[in-house]
């Protein structure tokens, strides 16, 4: 263990930290972060999807610079600046519709989310929430009373209607019964009594799954048909990284509302909702924090977007994504521990097998992976109700040369987990999910 993770042990509490390893880092470039003991790290993770540039952009270094250099006030909490009014009109921009959009900026997705839900039921007048099983939305506590991820044990909300998600569990109901079972739900709850639908383009949490091609322009039409709005959860996946700018532009619909936030900041704490006025403005001192729309965070979103478009990086994403998938579905042919790979470009799941290892479990194999990696170089974590899929969600600006690195690196950590040369005690003190 190094000398900064040592430090980090007895100094930042441990309610704020999902470990794998002892990762400790100083710095970081590209896809590329640096380690405390001088090692280079090759990031499949992007902290979570959220350095969507990667580390260091130079459009993202100067945006900052200068907003910190010369702060219009620290929020629009009591004024408006001019990067937050910027920002949300640029948000506007890329979710257009008939009807006036506003937008609510805050610092993550756990509370981008929370204000949806509470906006929504504020402003339709009712308390049912349509979510589902796997789905995690945050961790406050209202985005934990309607996810369904296995981690957020919490009393769920008064009038949750949870579904399966499809394809997320092979013995469960397809993607019609699944609309099946919301009809009669529905039926029985009385539908007048739902203000939203929340859920996730692609189930990340829950272990990367795609839906069914239709499945979610159903779902969409469903609610229309009661007057349920539908929130389109896109923390994780959105803005580009599926190939698309937004993930729902897969699926041939458009959501109520689109919660944005990760990758949004490039790093730096940053959400958003996007919805419609009669929503959003339902009521004022509603959602507030006092440094929501920080001006700072604000130039950070707005350089993250104009490079977006800039660097065409949602095309990027799916060329890459299709690099990626093809070598690791090389890799599957050559290790029967990968059960399975699924994702849309830049959001890729790796699901492992620990039958096919010297580990017993699919989690204790996914772990000792993990643990290796990283004492490889490569970072890459873990999601899935039994938390044993790789996440690959990179740097948009992830370079071809990075790629081919990360597949060589995964390829020798798996051949040392069949082959037995991963020490399986040494994950244990990582409690992970």
């Amino acid at each position: 263990m190094s000398g900064l993770y040592a430090r980090d042990a007895v100094s930042v509490a441990g309610l704020q930290k999902l470990r794998f390893f002892p990762q400790a880092v100083v710095g970081g470039k590209g896809a590329v972060l640096r380690a405390d003991d001088g090692r280079a790290l090759i990031d499949l993770s992007a902290t979570w999807g959220a350095a969507s540039l990667g580390y260091g952009h130079p459009a993202l270094v100067a945006a900052v610079s200068a907003a910190v250099a010369d702060p219009a006030g620290a929020s629009v909490l009591s004024a408006a600046n001019s990067q937050a009014t910027a920002l949300a009109e640029r948000l506007i921009a890329l979710f257009p519709s008939e009807q006036p959009q506003r937008v609510w900026l805050g610092h993550s997705g756990s509370d981008a989310n929370e204000t949806a839900i509470r906006a929504v039921r504020r402003a339709t007048g009712r308390q049912g929430i349509i979510g589902f099983a796997g789905a995690y939305h945050g961790c406050t506590l209202g985005t934990m009373a309607v996810s369904g991820h296995p981690t957020l044990a919490s009393d769920k909300a008064a009038g949750l209607i949870q579904l399966p998600y499809p394809g997320a569990d092979p013995h469960g109901p397809d993607a019609g019964g699944i609309l099946a079972l919301l009809e009669r739900n529905l039926a029985e709850a009385g539908p007048d009594t739902i203000a939203a639908c929340i859920f996730e383009p692609i189930l990340s949490d829950g272990g990367l799954v795609v839906p069914p091609t239709g499945f979610l322009a159903g779902l969409d039409a469903l609610c229309r048909q009661h007057g349920i709005l539908t929130i389109c959860d896109e923390v994780k996946v959105g803005l580009g990284r599926t190939g698309r700018m937004h993930a729902f532009e897969h699926e041939g619909f458009r959501p109520d509302i689109l919660v944005l936030g990760k990758g949004l900041g490039g790093g730096l704490p940053l959400s958003a909702v996007i919805g419609p006025q009669w929503v959003m403005d339902c009521a004022t001192s509603f959602a507030m924090q006092t440094l929501h729309g920080n001006p700072v965070c604000a130039a950070a979103g707005l350089a993250v977007l104009d490079t977006i478009v800039a660097e065409s990086l949602p095309e990027e994403a799916a060329r890459k994504g299709e690099t990626l998938m093809a070598g690791l579905n090389d890799l599957a042919l050559r290790h029967p521990c990968i059960r399975a790979i699924r994702g849309r470009g830049l959001a890729i799941g790796v699901e492992i097998r620990g039958a096919e290892t010297t580990l017993l479990s699919d989690a204790a194999a996914t772990a000792g992976l993990m643990f290796r990696a990283h004492e490889r170089g490569l970072v890459v974590y873990c999601v899935g109700p039994s938390s044993n899929v790789l996440e690959l969600t990179p740097p948009l600006t992830i370079t071809d040369h990075d790629i081919g690195q990360a597949l060589s690196l995964l390829d020798d950590v798996i051949l040392d987990l069949e082959a037995g040369r991963i020490d399986e005690t040494a994950p244990a003190e990582f409690t992970g999910w």
